[in-house]
């Protein structure tokens, strides 16, 4: 497998100004905002980097929630036992542990922000359940808008502060010095037809990067349009490590609207499940009856999985949600964005099971980091979506996502803002290749295809051969050039990483090996060379080296 060739730099053009920064964040969901308003009240100075605008991301797509123990008959040890399991041994238990003790503070620090969350009658945060929890833990706004009103009160909190932000802007690649370490990166902004203007060094002491995840490297997804696996892509081609690519966790209900589908797909939260909605047939049978002793609410790569076998073996396009027992007034309440979602594609959740089918949704995998978001690459960092600190494992338990990006992103801004580290210039860049924008297509389809919930040698195989022969015309670089490049590293490395893993664990689902090994307990790590050669070596999860 490590015989497909992976950019090694893009063509950059030539900077037509510099500037310096403190920090520099790239990317604007929970993990980006916290980090960028932890540090300016620190008194550091701090550019945000956003492709979109400010709050774009996946952050304001989330409908279930932050998990955090808040709960009276709930407590710490209970979340990370639900953590860990959920992880099938691919977790790092001090990272979780880490996690859930900080957790309840970032929700009240988001609550001192002005977030609007769904309160109880006794004025305390409203909880649900979701996939995978033995408790009601799930901190929610909105019933189902709870991404959207973190975003909204982090970009909120982020103007209110002496923060650049340069929106609409792409990170290209990292400014480094002789001896590898990152100090900035050359950035251009993006005009309306895509194409690339204005391109700069903005030279920084520190430069994080809180990019997201790569969902979109499959053609049906629930991630939003620019999660396209950019900060990965970048972060490889800086020298840093990627740990757990193989593992995307699909959801399982995202909502069918035909084979043809493609791009961000609508989501049917698991809260709705967690309410008491059931998976079930054509014929109305629950297909999670007897699968697991959580039936509908194990973890989600368990339902995936079983929703994509039922699939395969009966032919179907799809299976259905049924919610109706639930009631139409408490599903107007509760739900109200994922009702409006399936009337706009024809549906009526209130009134009659809807078609599901699994889709792609998080990266558990990403730059290894640990929880302060340091990387293996010296003033490189990375939080949120688009590290692998170790906390979500090999599927991650539903709801921690955002309260991961929040936790890591006080951690990262504190770690920073008491030793920031000096000016550095940077080395000369190097300008290499693109992969065709014209490719994008090929790659995605290529991707589901043979990469999905469920896979194989054979289909693995053919992944490599068709990545492989992706062109890489000598052309101006644009932004559809910048994501077809980043989501060709991200198939390469999920090919690899997926052809090498020999079992069956948590996201990843192999129909030749079936089983779970207990000698697979290692994450597949992996590095690029020069010559954009991947390197991949297996190693225990407490031993993780970051600098």
């Amino acid at each position: 497998m490590n015989d497909v060739r992976i950019v090694t730099a893009l063509p950059l053009p030539a900077p037509e100004w510099t500037r310096t920064t403190e920090v520099v964040v790239v990317g604007s969901g929970a993990a980006g905002l916290m980090t960028a308003i932890a540090l300016a009240d620190a008194g550091r100075r701090v550019t945000v980097v956003t492709k979109g605008v400010l709050g774009d991301g996946c952050t304001a797509w989330a409908q279930g929630g932050l998990a955090a123990v808040l709960g009276a008959d709930d407590d710490a040890d209970l979340h990370v036992r639900d953590t860990l399991a959920a992880g099938a041994g691919l977790c790092d238990e001090a990272a979780v542990r880490t996690l859930v003790e900080e957790a309840p503070a970032a929700v009240a620090l988001l609550q001192e922000l002005g977030a609007r969350l769904d309160l109880d009658p006794a004025g305390r945060p409203a909880l649900t359940r979701e996939g995978g929890h033995s408790r009601d833990r799930i901190v929610h706004a909105g019933g189902d808008a709870s991404g959207a009103e973190v975003a909204r009160t982090l970009a909120g909190a982020l103007r209110g502060r002496r923060i650049e932000v340069l929106e609409h802007t792409v990170a290209l690649d990292a400014l480094r010095t002789a001896d590898g370490r990152v100090v900035g990166l050359r950035i251009a902004r993006i005009e309306d037809d895509g194409s690339l203007v204005d391109p700069g060094d903005l030279q920084a002491k520190a430069t994080v990067l809180a990019t997201g995840g790569y969902g979109q490297v499959f053609a049906a997804t629930s991630a939003p349009a620019g999660a396209t696996g950019d900060g990965l892509a970048l972060a490889l081609r800086a020298g840093a490590e990627v740990a757990d690519i193989e593992m995307v966790q699909f959801h399982p209900t995202v909502l069918w609207t035909g084979r043809g589908a493609a791009g961000q797909q609508a989501l049917i939260s698991e809260a709705v499940r967690g309410e008491g909605a059931v998976v079930v047939d054509v014929d109305g049978r629950p297909i999670m009856l007897g699968v697991h002793p959580l039936a509908d609410l194990a973890p989600r790569d368990i339902v995936s999985a079983t929703i994509a076998a039922h699939l395969v073996a009966t032919g179907e396009h799809h299976v259905f949600l049924d919610a109706t027992h639930l009631g139409a007034d408490f599903l107007r309440r509760r739900f109200p964005g994922i009702l409006r979602a399936c009337r706009d594609a024809g549906f009526d959740l209130t009134r009659e099971p809807v078609p599901v089918v699994p889709a792609a949704h998080y990266s558990c995998g990403g730059v290894v980091a640990d929880l302060d978001g340091r990387t293996s690459v010296a003033s490189l960092f990375a939080v949120g979506e688009v590290a692998c600190t170790g906390v979500q494992g090999a599927n991650r338990l539903a709801s921690n996502s955002i309260t991961e990006g929040l936790v890591a992103a006080r951690r990262c801004a504190a770690l920073l803002a008491a030793d920031l580290p000096g000016a550095a210039e940077p080395a000369p860049t190097v300008s290499g290749e693109a992969i065709a924008p014209h490719a994008r297509t090929t790659i995605t389809s290529a991707t589901t295809r043979d990469a999905g919930v469920l896979r194989d040698a054979a289909g693995l195989a053919r992944l490599t051969a068709v990545l492989g022969a992706v062109p890489r015309p000598a052309a101006p670089l644009d932004l559809a050039a910048v994501e077809a490049t980043a989501l060709h590293t991200v198939a390469t490395l999920l090919a690899t990483a997926a052809a090498g893993r020999t079992e069956s664990r948590g996201c990843h689902r192999r129909s030749d090996f079936p089983e779970t090994r207990p000698e697979w307990e290692v994450r597949l790590v992996h590095r690029l060379d020069d010559a954009g050669r991947l390197h991949t070596r297996t190693e225990p999860v407490r031993t993780l080296v970051v600098v």
